[in-house]
Parts: structure tokens; C-alpha cells; sequence
């Protein structure tokens, strides 16, 4: 321990370095190249992580939304194209039948899905928007972001079909004034007044949504447009842990077992499952975080290597100096220790400068991509990860300071002091 800290050790180390500079560059940057790689690699696969992670956080990752086509096989007397209608009593049904399902509620919209929007007007001030029949659970699948003083559709309104509404930012915008509260105030959709309740800030937690979209109860939806029983689609939460391919499945064969469609008609009932894409995206960034570890062991191995053969060919060279020391009293394990020492610490260093290297970069990206409508936040590499590689890197440069070394113990005093 004390010949590690010595003075004329490392005075030794930096002398034989500053001998060979030029080629001890080129071999560091090799090591140092192979961990900037990795570095830049898996904390640009980080960002992509985390940027999809702040996207989806107001909805639940195992979601899917589910609703009716048309047939493309006859079935029990019915012909080729029949046009199937969901009801509000399916959700019932499914929820039953498919343990799997955490959430599900029903959703009717308009000016959605090519209808006309509603037409909304506040005195003199009107525009038309699209409308949502949303029951309060929607809250619990896709979390409903409503601004100070205002709250969402709850139960109460449910139950006795009130006439309020949660209106979208741009739609306060477009018929209050700037310097007026809209909570409490009143708009006039289809000729009747509803109550705003709350302002819903948008995100895109569905597959479709717009910043002035109004949202009122389910059960007064159905009262306004006289929808009966009916439901456009249903939006579902499966359980954390369930397959939310298999519940998709699930989902449509059931459906197709209530409305009397043939069990290999895959056209009849279409669905939107974000937790499958989800999935394929959270892979895509693992798949990168494996190859940036790969790409990067590898590189970081040929460049502590190239560092073994420097130090193979300083043992050459020093061969001499190195009998002296031994004839002075410098044991075998003094030698083979300044060997290794030379190689952890040339390993060490060119670590340590990419991994500044990297994070400079990262922080150069994430600055770039602050202000980009692209899923992309905060690129960084976890510190175990960072410390995992420089451990990964010690025990290289050990390994590989194990040879040249070994060649230095190997050299007898008085065959070294004949080397000219």
C-alpha cells in the first residue's frame, strides 16, 4: 500500500508515459472513444425513455380503446357489411368476463369522427368545437389535467345528468375575456346552457383530442343527442401486470360473442391499444441501451488492449531501467505493481474523459431538444451505470496490465543490465 502512494512511483509512471506520447495518445483515445460511445448511446436511449414516460404519464400505460366497424363474414342470417352498434351495457359485459380489466367507460363524442362539430356560444363570442360524453372513471384510464379552481365530471353529475362542462384552453380563450374567471360561468352548446365545472389543460393521451374540446356527464350526452343506449367506443385500463395483447383479444372476442359476429371476423370491431405500442417503444430504447453497452464494451476492450501492447512495448524499452531496480532491492511484486498501476491509470483517465466527453454532448442534445414537439427529456445515464463502467474498465485495465507486467517480473537482473 505505501508503494502506491509513493512519490517515485508515480514519478516512474508519468516518465515512462511522457516517453511515448504521441502513441499513448492514440491508444487512449481508443479507450476513450469506447466509453463516449456508450455514454452518448445509452443516455440518448435514456432521453427517448423518459420522453415517452412524461408523454404517457396521465394515462395509463396498459390502455386501449375499442369500437365497432362493420362485418366482413355473413353470420347467423346476418350479411356481409352489417353495421354494428356498441351499447353502454357491453362494458358491463366485458368487465365481467375479463378479470384482466382494471377501467373501462364509455365515450360518445361529436364533431369527432367527421360529424359537425357543436356549435358554442357566450354572448356575442361563438365557435364550433368537438364535444365529449365522458363518464367520470375516463379520469381514473386518462388522467384529466384541470387547472387551479376547476375539477372534472364527478359522480353526482352522472346521476342527475347535470348540464355542466370542462372546457379546453382554447375555448376559454375564444369566448371569455382574458381577465375573467370562466369557472361558474356559463356557455351555450346546441342552444343549452351548461355550467363550466373546469378547464382541462391538453395532452395527447388518446388518439385523437384537440385543445377546445368540451367535455360534459355521459348521461347528459345521451339526453342532448338522444343516444339512447348507445356508446361510440369504449375506453379501457387492463391491470399493470396483464397481457394487454391477449385483453385486446379478449375484448374482441367478446364483443363479438354479444353482437352475433362471426368468431374469425377480425374486421367487425377495430381498437387502438397503446399499451402494445407502448411496449414496442419501451423495447426500441432497451434495444439501444443493449447496443450502446455492447458497441461500447467492445470499443473500450480494443483501446484497453492497444494500452497492453504500449505497455508491452515500454517493458521492451525500459528493460534496462528495470534490471537496475531490481539489483537496487525492487521485488518482483513492486514491478509487477508499477506495470499494472501504469495500465489502471492510463484506463482510468481515458474513462473519465469520455465520460465528460458524453455528458457534454448529452447536455449539448438536451438543451437542442428542449423546445421540440418530439417525446424526447432529459438524455442521461443512471450513475450505477456510469460507475458499473468505470468498474468494468479497472478490472480491464488490471487484466491487461497482468501481461506486460509479468514480462517485467520475468526479465533477471543481469540479463536486463546486459541489454543495450
Amino acid at each position: 500500500m505505501r508503494f502506491l502512494f509513493d512519490r517515485n512511483t508515480w514519478q516512474e509512471i508519468f516518465g515512462s508515459i511522457s516517453k511515448n506520447k504521441t502513441r499513448t495518445i492514440i491508444t487512449v483515445i481508443g479507450v476513450l472513444w469506447g466509453i463516449f460511445i456508450y455514454i452518448v448511446l445509452a443516455g440518448a436511449s435514456k432521453g427517448m425513455d423518459n420522453g415517452f414516460e412524461k408523454n404517457f404519464e396521465s394515462v395509463a400505460r396498459n390502455s386501449i380503446w375499442a369500437w365497432s366497424q362493420n362485418t366482413s363474414i355473413p353470420y347467423e342470417g346476418f350479411k356481409k357489411g352489417r353495421s354494428i352498434r356498441l351499447k353502454v351495457d357491453d362494458a358491463v359485459i366485458l368487465k365481467n368476463r375479463i378479470p384482466e380489466i382494471q377501467y373501462i367507460a364509455p365515450v360518445n363524442t361529436k364533431g369527432v369522427f367527421g360529424g359537425d362539430p357543436a356549435l358554442t356560444t357566450r354572448g356575442f363570442k361563438s365557435n364550433s368545437y368537438a364535444v365529449y360524453g365522458y363518464a367520470p372513471e375516463i379520469a381514473k384510464i386518462a388522467t384529466q389535467k384541470i387547472f387551479d379552481n376547476g375539477r372534472f365530471i364527478n359522480d353526482e353529475d352522472m346521476k342527475q345528468s347535470r348540464k355542466v362542462c370542462v372546457i379546453g384552453e382554447r375555448t376559454e380563450q375564444e369566448l371569455f375575456d382574458e381577465e375573467e374567471n370562466p369557472i361558474g360561468g356559463y356557455i351555450k352548446i346546441e342552444n343549452v346552457y351548461f355550467q363550466v365545472v373546469g378547464v382541462h389543460k391538453f395532452t395527447q393521451t388518446t388518439p385523437f383530442g384537440t385543445d377546445g374540446d368540451i367535455f360534459i356527464p355521459f348521461n347528459t350526452f345521451r339526453k342532448l343527442y338522444n343516444t339512447g343506449d348507445g356508446t361510440q367506443f369504449f375506453t379501457i385500463a387492463a391491470y399493470d401486470e396483464a397481457d394487454v395483447i391477449q385483453v385486446e383479444k379478449d375484448i374482441k372476442a367478446v364483443l363479438r360473442s354479444i353482437h352475433r359476429v362471426h368468431p374469425d371476423d377480425e374486421r367487425a370491431f377495430g381498437a387502438f391499444n397503446l399499451g402494445e405500442i407502448f411496449g414496442k417503444i419501451m423495447g426500441f430504447a432497451d434495444g439501444i441501451t443493449f447496443m450502446s453497452l455492447i458497441v461500447g464494451l467492445v470499443t473500450i476492450l480494443a483501446g484497453v488492449i492497444g494500452i497492453g501492447n504500449i505497455l508491452l512495448i515500454s517493458v521492451k524499452e525500459r528493460t534496462k531501467e528495470l534490471g537496475i531496480r531490481r539489483a537496487l532491492g525492487a521485488t518482483p511484486q513492486e514491478v509487477r505493481t508499477l506495470i499494472i498501476l501504469e495500465s489502471v491509470f492510463l484506463t482510468l483517465i481515458s474513462g473519465i474523459i469520455g465520460i465528460i466527453m458524453g455528458a457534454g454532448v448529452l447536455s449539448i442534445i438536451n438543451n437542442l431538444t428542449k423546445d421540440v414537439d418530439f417525446p424526447y427529456t432529459n438524455p442521461t445515464v443512471p450513475i450505477p451505470y456510469v460507475i458499473g463502467a468505470l468498474l468494468i474498465m479497472t478490472i480491464l485495465g488490471t487484466l491487461i496490465g497482468l501481461i506486460p507486467a509479468q514480462r517485467a517480473v520475468s526479465i533477471k537482473p543481469i540479463d536486463a543490465l546486459r541489454e543495450e
